[in-house]
């Protein structure tokens, strides 16, 4: 049974891609998938019980792609090309249809433990991605190669481990940065009390109250965060702007962050 939350975020989801017949049959077909929603549950599981860590299940994995679609959606609205655009080897739609897809498995390798996970992630989600481009794109061998080689690049790079050169994994892992309040560590911190190193990216993300993205000022993207204590810098500091700083599609983005009724400063 998929919780109200997991709920909400498919229903926000479905709504960003309303004007794209085949994004949204896409995420319907995932979002129906017992197979992945067995495998994002049990991620979670080892995430949280067994491991210790924040939340790296259904819900961050939709609420990742709920980003990424948001990003890329401002940065069609802003006029910028995906790199499949850019190359003339892809459309927009298939840019997105890679985002969404990285999104909801990039933290499937968390069921196996979190040291070199993004590589696990690779192994699992590949025949899903196998199968579910061959559902959408049964006479379609361009696309079905061009999606499926984006979102591996995009899975195996959201942790800034390695290089990555297109704007579409770029915004995975902006997205994944991005989710980091305080909602996604409440659990770990209620089941975990003996302290132990690693505590510090609880603590701090449960500082962050609120995270909003929308078109920027001086860049397409701007992203505001807003914390009840100080202790949220560390959160952004260590985790977020270091992706940011890795993404190809830092130059789209401008951040903010502040604590709650002072002044926000500005890292990029």
């Amino acid at each position: 049974m998929k919780s109200v939350k997991e709920q909400s975020l498919e229903a926000k989801i479905l709504k960003r891609l309303e004007n794209s017949p085949k994004c949204t049959e896409l995420v319907e077909y995932l979002f129906s998938d017992e197979e992945l929603q067995e495998m994002q549950d049990y991620a979670n599981n080892v995430s949280i019980k067994r491991l210790g860590y924040n939340d790296h299940g259904p819900v961050h994995m939709r609420q990742v792609a709920a980003n990424a679609i948001k990003m890329l959606n401002i940065l069609q609205s802003s006029g910028i090309q995906t790199s499949l655009e850019k190359e003339e080897i892809g459309t927009f739609e298939d840019s997105m249809c890679a985002v969404i897809i990285a999104g909801l498995m990039h933290d499937l390798g968390m069921m196996i433990g979190r040291q070199g996970h993004e590589d696990m992630s690779v192994i699992l989600a590949k025949p899903i991605i196998e199968r579910t481009l061959m559902k959408l794109f049964p006479d379609n061998l361009h696309k079905r190669t061009v999606i499926k080689s984006l979102a591996i690049e995009a899975i195996i790079g959201h942790m800034s481990s390695r290089k990555i050169h297109s704007v579409e994994a770029g915004i995975i892992l902006i997205a994944d940065g991005c989710d980091m309040t305080k909602g996604r560590a409440r659990i770990p911190m209620a089941i975990n009390t003996t302290p132990k190193v690693g505590d510090i990216h609880k603590y701090s993300a449960n500082a962050i109250n609120r995270i909003g993205i929308h078109h920027g000022e001086r860049k397409p993207i701007r992203i505001d965060i807003e914390m009840s204590a100080e202790v949220g810098f560390f959160q952004i500091e260590e985790v977020l702007l270091t992706k940011i700083e890795s993404s190809p599609a830092k130059e789209f983005v401008e951040l903010y962050a502040g604590v709650e009724g002072e002044e926000a400063k500005c890292y990029l």
